[in-house]
């Protein structure tokens, strides 16, 4: 009888230390986190379908990013927060941003963050933020943006801002988009 009980015993011993061993390695393997904001806005809730035959004007605006700079030299880089404004100017009419797609400095598509029409309101901003630690875009990073706007609309501005800073220092600079 008090062998069956030490096996007993040790058979659920060994369990928990199973388990103790185990549960470490269990809670690191968690997601990888994101380097950057792909969704910060909802933008399947800012989607919309264009009617076929519109009187839209569409166009498209190109915007440069600076993910990271030299610091010092060609082998030293610095990253940098960037954030990507879509500006609606018109003070009574919604505008229409038909695609985002980011690209590196060889200019490889990096990810597209809607290809779906989303609007903006008028005189409305939205952002796309590239992270600090997102490092996919480089020195030479842009954006495309496809836009449409009633005939009688400004064109969307496009601008970028980007900032970093560590200690006591700080960089920052804006870049403003350019019609395709």
């Amino acid at each position: 009888m008090i062998n069956i009980f030490l096996k007993s015993f040790h058979l659920t011993g060994l369990k928990i230390c199973l388990v103790l061993f185990s549960l470490p390695m269990i809670i690191s393997c968690s997601e990888e986190k994101a380097v950057s904001h792909i969704d910060p806005i909802n933008w399947q809730k800012r989607s919309l379908a264009l009617p076929a035959q519109d009187s839209l004007i569409k166009g498209s605006s190109y915007l440069s990013i600076y993910s990271s700079i030299y610091d010092g030299t060609e082998r030293t880089l610095h990253h940098l927060t960037a954030t990507a404004s879509m500006r609606n100017v018109s003070n009574t009419d919604s505008i229409y941003i038909l695609k985002a797609e980011y690209y590196n400095t060889q200019g490889d598509l990096i990810r597209t963050y809607f290809n779906k029409p989303i609007f903006l309101k008028p005189l409305e901003t939205i952002e796309i933020v590239i992270d600090q630690d997102d490092e996919h875009g480089g020195t030479g990073a842009n954006f495309v943006f496809d836009w449409a706007v009633e005939s009688h609309n400004h064109e969307p501005i496009f601008e970028a801002v980007m900032i970093s800073t560590t200690g006591q220092q700080g960089i920052s600079f804006t870049t403003r988009g350019i019609k395709l």
